[in-house]
């Protein structure tokens, strides 16, 4: 029994497997995302799911070709496989879920590096299946269209182009549809091709030499295609069970070709986690380098019928190789292009980098594309050994995607990785060509690559955002990279991302970073214990650090992060890691695996957009805070407001008052807590009870200096969303409005500001709220007053009133002149006028005189006092200059001109 593929039906049968490869790398990106949101690490996601796809299709593949004796209803088959792929994607989700709520189980006194063992096996075994009955279909299709003009390469192509458009289909369909909705969309795709291909598979299957479903004239133009004679003798053999033998290539060869798909994969993983730094998020990125890599692989391989020159077995490693290199050189020059780009949508974003990622691939990915259909005719191989060398191909990809993940970018990081894989291309190109012309090519390939094993610094990659800086450290592991950059004053910045800055040493900031520890402390009427979800530079730990006796606790997962607080930002934390535990760790799996409670949990700043960081914003993320806190606990999740648009913000609100029924705001400049107490809620009299058992140093430190109504007066109310939608750990919400909100010029402060200014109680209720005592009342107006009138006044500055906005400035200094934010708006608006009018006209006061005015608004503000320090030198009154210089050490002690002073002194 065989199959006849007549001429009408080749068209439709290529489209649909056209359509399957375009559902199976569907799935591929959005098996990625769900293990981002699993893993909190979108590389690990990125990992685990290309290596367990590339296996599975690879030996799928392999073992589809045992099955070639059973091809007398291999589009059947297929139409099984495809089925059950698409059931099996639909029902992932859901055994996802309950194997998390399994490892939540296992999660106390298991460490981490087990704990992440288990999810990547756990998430290999669930996601091998369906790739593995991928794998199968291709064999199964080659022997649709043996008997055909339609060649290997043909087919290989035409699917791998389907799988490129799927690699991009999920960037369209996330942001309208969500993730469920999504992978619901796509499995209706598979689950089309399925009952198309069963269609079809009973038109042209032949049983016992007669073909059922078809007309006489029918089954004629297919006896036609294949000949009547090779139907006659494959029946013949297919009845004596006497298929030829199959003749696979070398060992030798088979291992040269795995590993040039090792390489290959190599190359993805570092493309990935590189052009994710630098470009688009990472699940962009993956989608966009999945998408050129196929596109490359489906063109080069129809292509290669067309490079008959014995030449190009040789020339082809080198250029991959080359383009490889090329394209590490030219980085730096295109992501400077990148940062100064200007685009007015997530697409034009999204079409302009996209473009950039293609040139620097594109022309690897050809290659990897002709190689295929070039083996195997070199071999002399038939479809069922092409097949073969397909399954040794992506087996050696799944092998080097984990060694580029797990075992090269930790030990020598992400550019060296890049190097290695292009310098292994031509290693196993060279053991499968013989050509001794690529060992004449290893000098200039070295020469070029030894600059590439060191990654560039920030200044370089993205000149834009850095220039002016240098690296003062850099570390890289599996999880992220992490930069300490100084820029030319001294300041040092903190970088996780290089798009985005995770925080600054320079003293507004530091005051700002403080300012996370000393809110929660003080809403907590005796806290004993304080967890901070996230260390950064350790900066917000040491504003705890005046508790005397408190138990200071932070997790941290970025080894980078943990070692930069303890050198870098030293002295500008007050030496924290000497007082506080460090714990390095996944914030969900210390959540559910610690069993100690907190009197106060922080929720550090982070940046929302970023794949699987949205988790920490979900209503089962704000459970496991609430789970470890103490009865009369306090958790408090900081959000920076220029990082949201209103619906992504109310989202936040909506999913942390589902937990926290009790809720309530405060607004510390732009950066807004959430305030989730256990029970009960915060007021007046904990905050004055609280600061009474401290030390009258301690208490005004606790304070920032700014006094207990001033913090009170920040109160915004309650949280008051009306009901909607709420971000779920696996139905996300946030990180698919928030990348394309950032792009089209929804993450607009004005209206967020205008937003949070219309929720604000009026005095009267907020006094009602905080249980202010009528004695406390006149003091407490005038700090919420204050309050107010600040952010109106950034608000009409905002929107070019600057004579409104300074206006009601003056009113709220005069309401609250403790206010650190409001007295610096005063103080730099007396500096920005004396600049300005010193310039145009002559003065009744000094610059002394003005900037001593600057320091009775705020005696800690640097810049004046710097000022008045340099005076102080170039008149020399060596005391005075003393004093002040004592005064700038203590406040700004990383700045370049300080620490010169300091140490000639």
């Amino acid at each position: 029994m065989h199959i006849a593929l007549s001429r009408q039906f080749v068209p439709l049968v290529l489209l649909l497997y056209f359509l399957s490869g375009l559902s199976s790398l569907a799935y591929e990106v959005l098996w990625v995302r769900m293990l981002s949101l699993a893993f909190g690490v979108s590389i690990f996601g990125v990992v685990i799911t290309v290596a367990v796809f590339m296996a599975g299709l690879g030996l799928g593949s392999m073992l589809g070709v045992k099955w070639r004796k059973a091809h007398f209803r291999p589009l059947t088959y297929f139409a099984i496989l495809e089925c059950s792929v698409a059931l099996l994607s639909l029902t992932i989700p859901f055994l996802f879920q309950t194997v998390d709520q399994w490892l939540v189980g296992l999660a106390p006194g298991v460490p981490l590096s087990v704990w992440y063992c288990l999810q990547f096996f756990v998430a290999g075994v669930i996601l091998f299946i369906p790739a593995f009955l991928m794998g199968i279909g291709f064999p199964l299709m080659l022997t649709v269209f043996e008997r055909t003009s339609v060649s290997l390469g043909m087919v290989y192509g035409l699917n791998t182009l389907g799988a490129a458009f799927g690699a991009l289909l999920p960037l369209v369909l996330l942001p309208v549809l969500g993730w469920m909705y999504s992978l619901t969309f796509v499995a209706a795709i598979g689950l089309g091709v399925a009952v198309m291909a069963l269609l079809v598979a009973r038109q042209i299957e032949v049983v016992s030499g007669s073909v059922h479903g078809l007309d006489s004239e029918e089954s004629t133009e297919a006896t036609d295609v294949i000949g009547v004679t090779e139907v006659a003798k494959t029946n013949a053999l297919l009845a004596q069970d006497k298929l030829p033998a199959l003749v696979l290539p070398t060992t030798k060869l088979l291992f040269a070709y795995g590993g040039i798909g090792a390489a290959a994969l190599m190359l993805e993983i570092g493309w990935t986690r590189l052009f994710g730094m630098i470009f688009l998020r990472t699940e962009y990125v993956l989608a966009i380098i999945l998408a050129v890599f196929l596109i490359g692989i489906g063109l080069g391989s129809v292509l290669a019928r067309h490079l008959k020159h014995e030449a190009w077995y040789s020339l082809l490693p080198l250029i991959a190789g080359g383009f490889a290199l090329a394209g590490l050189w030219l980085l730096p020059g295109m992501s400077g292009w990148v940062d100064h780009g200007q685009y007015n949508s997530l697409a034009a974003a999204l079409s302009i980098q996209g473009g950039l990622i293609a040139g620097i691939t594109l022309p690897v990915t050809l290659i990897f594309g002709a190689w295929l259909p070039l083996f195997s005719r070199r071999v002399g191989a038939t479809n069922a050994v092409g097949a073969w060398l397909y399954g040794v191909n992506s087996v050696g990809a799944a092998i080097g995607a984990i060694i580029a993940g797990f075992v090269l970018i930790p030990a020598v990081g992400t550019y060296a990785t890049i190097v290695i894989a292009a310098a292994l291309l031509l290693v196993f190109s060279w053991i499968w060509v013989g050509n001794k012309g690529i060992l004449w090519f290893s000098p200039v390939f070295i020469v070029a690559a030894f600059p590439l094993l060191t990654m560039p610094p920030a200044n370089k990659i993205m000149p834009g955002l850095y220039a002016g800086t240098q690296d003062v450290y850099r570390f890289e592991d599996a999880v992220s990279i992490s930069h300490v950059v100084e820029r030319n004053d001294g300041q040092r910045l903190l970088l996780a991302d290089l798009q985005r800055m995770d925080a600054s040493s320079d003293p507004a900031s530091v005051e700002s970073q403080k300012n996370q520890a000393r809110l929660p402390l003080l809403l907590h009427p005796e806290p004993d214990s304080i967890l901070f979800l996230g260390l950064g530079t350790g900066i917000s730990a040491s504003g705890a650090l005046v508790y005397p006796d408190l138990k200071i606790r932070a997790v941290e997962l970025s080894k980078g992060a943990i070692l930069s607080a303890q050198s870098w930002f030293k002295p500008v934390n007050a030496n924290v890691m000497e007082s506080i535990h460090v714990v390095r760790d996944d914030a969900k799996h210390f959540l559910v695996s610690d069993r100690e409670l907190y009197d106060v949990i922080v929720g550090d700043l982070f940046h929302p957009d970023l794949v699987g960081r949205s988790a920490l914003l979900s209503q089962q993320q704000f459970e496991r805070a609430r789970n470890r806190l103490s009865d009369d606990g306090v958790f408090v999740q900081w959000l920076a407001l220029n990082q949201f648009e209103t619906e992504s913000l109310d989202i936040v609100l909506r999913t942390f008052k589902k937990v926290y029924p009790n809720a309530v705001m405060f607004l510390d400049a732009f950066r807004l807590a959430l305030v989730g107490p256990k029970s009960g809620s915060p007021n007046a009299a904990v905050v004055l009870g609280n600061l009474s058992r401290l030390e009258a140093i301690n208490r005004q430190e606790a304070t920032g200096n700014e006094g207990e109504w001033t913090w009170l007066g920040r109160y915004w109310g309650p949280i008051t969303t009306d009901t909607g939608v709420m971000q779920n750990e696996w139905a996300p919400q946030i990180e698919f409005r928030l990348p394309g909100a950032r792009y089209n010029g929804q993450l607009d402060l004005v209206k967020l500001l205008d937003h949070m200014l219309q929720q604000r109680p009026h005095v009267t209720q907020a006094a009602i709220d905080l249980q202010i005592s009528e004695g406390d009342f006149a003091v407490f107006e005038r700090a919420y007053v204050a309050t107010e009138l600040a952010h109106r006044s950034w608000l009409a500055l905002l929107q070019k009133k600057n004579r409104e906005g300074q206006r009601l400035l003056k009113l709220a200094y005069q309401a609250n002149p403790k206010d650190r934010w409001i007295g610096f708006a005063i103080a730099d608006a007396v500096l920005a006028s004396y600049e300005v009018n010193s310039a145009t006209m002559p003065l009744e006061r000094s610059e002394r005189e003005v900037l001593q005015s600057v320091l009775r608004i705020r005696p800690d503000h640097v810049d004046a006092l710097m000022r008045l320090w340099q005076l102080a030198v170039k008149e020399g009154d060596l005391v005075q200059a003393q004093q002040y210089l004592a005064q700038l050490e203590k406040l700004s002690p990383l700045d370049k001109q300080i620490r010169l002073k300091a140490l000639t002194d």
